[in-house]
């Protein structure tokens, strides 16, 4: 039977599009009950043991996914008009609703109501489209009733009163959400229970009589005079970023005017999270500098009185042109524009880990209760969730979604999700830093492993015929890695030739043999984007059979690879370079330290250890010419664990070590990277990925050149040549002087980005940290899948495979360069946080004095940086009480806060012994306390 459907359709110019689509109607959709009587029940989703099937409508999908995803609800029909329907409005939902529907222990069928002949509905003269689609869920909720008869109970649910009113009506068995629930007999999924926003009435934690709300914050203002506004430029739109060292202070980057504007204080954020897309109206110039403080929030900063505005250590560093500071104007600072969000664009509310703030049990303790959740991310306001398990979620890290967030409350309201574990539990606490950073730690799915090659893999006779792949296992290949590591993708031969001159190669695991385009294994690598690393494990991008063993390049034993094969001169100048795939066999698989000290051994004479010294001289020929071209050599605080086998806990800490063998690797590395940009460039310039370094502006280096300035140095910054040779001269009389001015450089700098390269033009292909005018990731396929790509593009330059779909859609590798950004980010923020809850281990049973330096000056005190540990934190002088007075002062001029009587200063880079002891001065709170010796 044929339909016509007739919708419109707005085009990207605005245009709106009358479409008529033809819908085929068939008689052959079986219903997914398995005691179905008419229907094929060969793949049937329900069992004899269904005895209740739920028929969901859209809002109830929409705002109840959390309570959808506990395995208590199973039984599902979930109509094609609804999917169709929650795509259109939530992609997030959507991808988790088919999620459910694709796992067979779930039982949620898809039923194509839109298609079956009995189930389709017309739109009717005068009915809205959300009038239609809640008519076709009542027929098709009537059909699986006449159809199932008394087989099974079916259920429709809906919290839209008319909808149930109707279907009532209609001889449909129809509940509310929270009904169903409620008959299931599990009070604790009552938790999971999304209040609507109608009835959001104010909790006990806020001691308030519903009758007696006033408003705490003001209106948002309606989407239409927004969009007005930022046309008028009264308004300016842009992602509001909380400051992570204090929750107080925001910033929204805006282009209209060209600079960040700061927000103060709970009040002007109005309701905003962090990411939101809000839009911001400016306040009067005169008031730009009336709430900006240079204060450091500590822990009895606390958010009873939402306009305290306290300031501390930038989440990075920013333009602050400040005024001269004395006792009376010490917090006054002429700065940013200041502002007040207005509107909220798009919600970029997540799943926040945490854990209850501390209170009483109250009476009959057992029912409902409110209370408030406070998130370990300080940016986060608290929210506020009611339960019926208060007493054991106490002491408990607890996962909380945010449902809404009236201007009548002072905290959004929220819902308990699940329970990680106990607070302070080391494996609780790590899964909280990967939730966090959206770092998916899940075993791979059987449809991935079904992807892989049957263990024991080894190089084929095929292989070694392929005319595709030279045969290199004559070769002394070699690899140099960090201590223990299992996942080698990159391999090194060096090789004197006859003339003179060296046979230089770099050999990558040749992943793309075995990750093809368009199979559940790619899929799950695109989403992961990147290997993460933390300090105890390693949560990998691909499993772990391709890579610690198939594609991993381990000695003794024959490999697959991607080979870029130089001809250098005895200067480091390149001849020519060759691009194959190869078969290699690595003869050793060195780390570091056993590279560095067979290069140091002058009684070592072996073919290998000349090797590794020719190799070795090419680097540092190279690294000479790369720094001379203007590259910088920036710093990080850089931290190495000694973890106890047995129990896990961190045994030493320290800063990880640089050696030669280290920069011989990374220059051979950085030099592949750039031939094998050019070479798809060369051959793919409207869509190769490309990875690039964006130049810091002249506002992003002031605090380093300030800094500077205050203790005697005059830094270059006109380009990253004179930086670099600035950051050469940077030497003092402190041996780690030189290392702490390019740590601080480094925190100026913007991080390196993928993109595509038929988004820019060539200038904007630079990397300004190399100073390199083109540069990608070919060196790392197992742990990044940039590299993986750009594999594929290589292999299609040199004709060995076509191109896969997707590089003719430059929007859609552009969206995978945006994925990969926000994955790569994401890695480095999650093993940060590791290096965090380890360093807090370490310190809870060792209390520890040690040297410091003084790296930012602040009125109440300053930020150190701790080099032995690689941590940074703020250390008071003054106590909360001294604020806005008192006997200590700033001098901006010299980078010194000073007692007034001139008897104490402390300033920029100076050192200062500290003791360091973990303190819990908040309930589930503890944090590494700094004190002055």
């Amino acid at each position: 039977m044929l339909h016509s459907k007739t919708f419109s359709k707005k085009t990207r110019g605005g245009k709106v599009q009358k479409l008529v689509r033809e819908v085929y109607l068939r008689d052959d959709i079986y219903c997914g009950a398995s005691f179905c009587k008419v229907c094929d029940t060969t793949t049937a989703t329900f069992t004899s043991s269904s005895s209740t099937i739920l028929i969901l409508d859209t809002n109830v999908v929409l705002n109840q996914i959390d309570l959808l995803e506990n395995p208590a609800i199973r039984d599902v029909v979930v109509l094609s008009v609804v999917l169709q329907e929650v795509k259109n409005k939530n992609t997030s939902i959507y991808n988790r609703l088919r999620s459910l529907c694709s796992n067979p222990a779930r039982k949620f069928f898809v039923f194509s109501n839109e298609f079956h002949r009995d189930t389709y509905v017309q739109t009717m003269t005068g009915e809205s489209t959300n009038d239609r689609n809640d008519r076709a869920i009542r027929v098709a909720a009537r059909w699986y009733q006449t159809h199932l008869g008394d087989t099974a109970r079916i259920l429709l649910i809906t919290n839209d009163r008319e909808n149930r009113r109707k279907a009532i009506e209609e001889g449909i068995s129809a509940e509310t959400i929270e009904a169903y629930i409620k008959s299931l007999g599990q009070p604790g999924l009552l938790d999971l229970l999304v209040q609507p926003a109608s009835e959001d009435v104010v909790m006990e934690v806020e001691d308030l009589r519903p009758s007696k709300r006033k408003a705490v914050y003001p209106e948002h203002k309606p989407m239409s005079e927004i969009t007005s506004g930022l046309t008028s430029g009264i308004y300016h739109q842009g992602k509001l970023r909380v400051n992570r060292y204090n929750p107080f202070e925001a910033y929204v980057g805006s282009e209209s005017i060209g600079d960040e504007i700061v927000i103060y204080g709970r009040g002007n954020m109005n309701r905003a999270f962090d990411s939101d897309i809000v839009a911001v109206e400016l306040l009067p110039q005169d008031q730009w500098h009336e709430e900006r403080s240079l204060f450091m929030a500590d822990e009895e900063d606390d958010e009873e009185d939402i306009r305290l505005v306290p300031s501390s250590a930038d989440d990075a560093p920013r333009t602050t042109n400040s005024v001269s500071s004395s006792a009376g104007n010490s917090n006054l600072v002429l700065s940013h524009p200041s502002g007040h969000v207005v509107g909220i664009i798009k919600r970029n509310w997540n799943f926040y880990c945490g854990s209850l703030e501390p209170m009483p049990m109250p009476a009959g303790s057992g029912g409902l209760v409110h209370a408030l959740f406070v998130s370990k991310d300080r940016r986060i306001p608290k929210i506020r969730i009611q339960t019926r398990q208060l007493e054991n979620l106490l002491d408990k890290r607890i996962i909380v979604a945010v449902d809404s967030w009236d201007c009548q409350s002072r905290y959004p309201s929220g819902h308990y999700v699940r329970s990680i574990g106990e607070i302070g539990d080391r494996d609780t606490e790590t899964e909280v830093v990967l939730i966090e950073n959206d770092i998916d730690a899940r075993p791979f799915s059987t449809q991935v492993l079904a992807c892989l090659p049957p263990l024991p893999w080894s190089v084929s006779a095929e292989d070694l015929a392929n005319p595709i792949r030279m045969d290199l296992r004559h070769l002394r290949v070699f690899s140099v890695d960090p201590p223990g590591c299992k996942d080698i993708d990159d391999a090194l031969h060096c090789t004197k030739l006859p003339n003179g001159n060296f046979e230089v190669g770099v050999h990558i695991a040749d992943v793309t043999n075995f990750v093809h385009p368009d199979t559940p294994l790619d899929a799950e690598a695109t989403q992961r984007g990147t290997s993460v690393y933390l300090v105890e494990r390693r949560i990998d991008m691909l499993p772990k059979s391709l890579t610690e063993d198939i594609c991993s390049l381990r000695a003794d034993v024959e490999r697959l690879a991607f080979s870029v094969i130089w001809e250098m001169s005895p200067e480091a100048d390149i001849i020519s370079t060759r691009y194959t795939k190869s078969v290699i066999r690595s003869c050793a698989a060195l780390s570091y330290i056993e590279a560095q000290a067979r290069m140091d051994d002058s009684r070592l004479v072996d073919p290998l250890t000349k090797d590794l010294r020719n190799m070795n001289a090419l680097a540092k020929i190279m690294r000479e010419r790369r720094l001379k071209r203007g590259a910088l050599t920036l710093a990080s605080a850089e931290v190495k664990f000694q973890i106890d086998t047995e129990t896990h806990d961190p045994l030493d800490i320290g800063m990880y070590q640089i050696r030669e063998a280290n920069q011989m690797v990374e220059e051979f590395m950085l030099a592949a990277n750039v031939s094998v940009a050019e070479q798809i460039h060369k051959h793919f310039p409207g869509f190769s990925l490309l990875r690039r370094h964006p130049t810091p502006t002249k506002d992003m280096l002031e605090p380093l050149v300030r800094t500077a300035a205050a203790v005697g140095l005059n830094l270059d910054v006109s380009s990253s040549k004179a930086l670099a040779d600035s950051l050469d001269h940077a030497v003092g009389d402190d041996p780690y002087f030189n290392k702490l001015i390019r740590i601080m450089a480094t925190r100026c700098m913007s991080q390196a980005v993928y993109f595509c390269s038929g988004d820019l033009t060539p200038p904007g292909f630079y990397h300004y940290g190399l100073a390199a005018p083109i540069y990608t990731h070919f060196t790392s396929p197992i742990r990044r899948y940039a590299d993986v790509i750009v594999h594929r593009l290589l292999a299609a330059s040199l004709g060995i495979y076509k191109l896969p779909m997707v590089f003719g859609d430059r929007h859609q590798l552009t969206s995978i360069a945006d994925n990969l950004n926000y994955r790569h980010r994401n890695a480095q923020m999650a093993s940060r946080g590791s290096v965090e809850l380890h360093t807090l281990i370490y310190f809870g049973k060792r209390p520890t004095d040690t040297e410091a330096r003084i790296i930012k000056i602040r009125p109440n005190g300053f930020i150190v940086f701790v080099p032995k540990y690689g941590i940074e934190g703020p250390v008071y002088v003054t106590q909360r009480s001294e604020r806005g007075g008192g006997e200590w002062f700033v001098d901006e001029q010299q980078q010194k806060i000073k007692k007034m009587d001139g008897s104490v200063s402390y300033g920029i880079l100076q050192k200062v012994n500290l003791h360091l002891e973990v303190m819990e001065p908040r309930p589930n709170r503890p944090k590494l306390q700094l004190t002055l010796l």
